[in-house]
């Protein structure tokens, strides 16, 4: 045997060492969790950051592992970019205000297209491809979300006044992994926007959730909104009521921020604000004792 082959034997047997140890350090995790439903917000800006095949399917195989090591994965939609690209196809600005978007008749019927039509699908047949079986539904089915105007100046925006998730418990009995998109109804059917973050956290505390998870376009929360070496790897719900409270959050991370919160005091036991534009990023903070992003917890 030569040098060469010896050396390429032994990186190997370190190679699998480290892939055993791997899963040695998930083995707790997966136990502590099995049977716990898991609700993943993907948002809009870490699937436009993403969608090239191999990062759509690393999100979906991510997915498709939980299914199969016994968590109960809900995936909740965004799609603000998609949205705003599609509404610049027609001719039309996008506007936002408080960091949700204004929405007009003629935008909602742009968000339903999108949505619906595209988002959605695209989601559901990535995760059927590595295996788990997904079910593409809106927060409009069986009055899933039922909604008032949230602001009029925001148009059909929709604050959610009901969750009803019968219809999501029904397929998680079933073993399927629901795909929610986030559109809801008031009492006369009239379809509105709503904010895909609050959406997730109001769903999540329907349905008694372990973990609500968020991935977006950036690493997690910081301290100071401007510096990237001031990301919190873990924070309670406490700290971040004072940081919304001095500005150090602003944006879209505002009603992000805002339903991590509410749902954590409503009983969800953790939330975890993510960078979904790096691969395999939920088996990372969910498998590994370092984790990645921002945890939170109650406090």
């Amino acid at each position: 045997m030569t040098n060469s082959q010896r050396t390429a034997i032994d990186q190997s047997v370190v190679d699998s060492a480290q892939a055993a140890n791997l899963l040695i350090e998930a083995l707790p995790y997966i136990q502590k969790f099995a049977g716990k439903t898991v609700v993943v917000k993907y948002g809009g800006n870490a699937l436009a950051g993403s969608m090239n095949d191999d990062a759509l399917a690393a999100f979906a195989k991510d997915i498709a592992l939980l299914h199969a090591v016994g968590f109960k994965p809900v995936v909740v939609h965004g799609g603000g970019p998609q949205i705003s690209a599609m509404m610049e196809r027609l001719g039309k600005k996008p506007s936002f205000h408080n960091g949700l978007r204004v929405t007009d008749a003629e935008t909602m019927e742009i968000v339903s297209m999108v949505l619906l039509g595209t988002v959605n699908p695209q989601l559901v047949t990535a995760i059927n491809q590595h295996g788990a079986p997904a079910v593409g539904v809106s927060g409009q089915d069986a009055n899933m979300f039922i909604v008032s105007a949230h602001d009029e100046a925001l148009g059909f925006v929709g604050e959610i006044t009901k969750v009803d998730a019968t219809i999501v418990k029904k397929m998680l009995a079933e073993s399927q992994v629901p795909v929610v998109a986030t559109i809801g109804t008031d009492n006369s059917g009239q379809a509105y926007n709503i904010n895909a973050d609050t959406a997730a956290g109001a769903l999540a505390e329907a349905l008694g959730a372990q973990k609500l998870i968020y991935l977006t376009d950036i690493a997690g929360v910081r301290s100071n909104k401007d510096d990237a070496k001031s990301l919190l790897g873990q924070a309670t719900t406490s700290q971040l009521r004072s940081l919304l409270g001095s500005g150090a959050i602003d944006g879209g991370m505002i009603p992000k921020i805002e339903s991590c919160i509410s749902a954590i005091e409503r009983g969800v036991f953790q939330a975890h604000i993510l960078d979904g534009r790096i691969a395999h990023v939920l088996l990372l903070e969910l498998f590994t004792d370092a984790g990645v992003g921002t945890m939170v917890s109650k406090g």
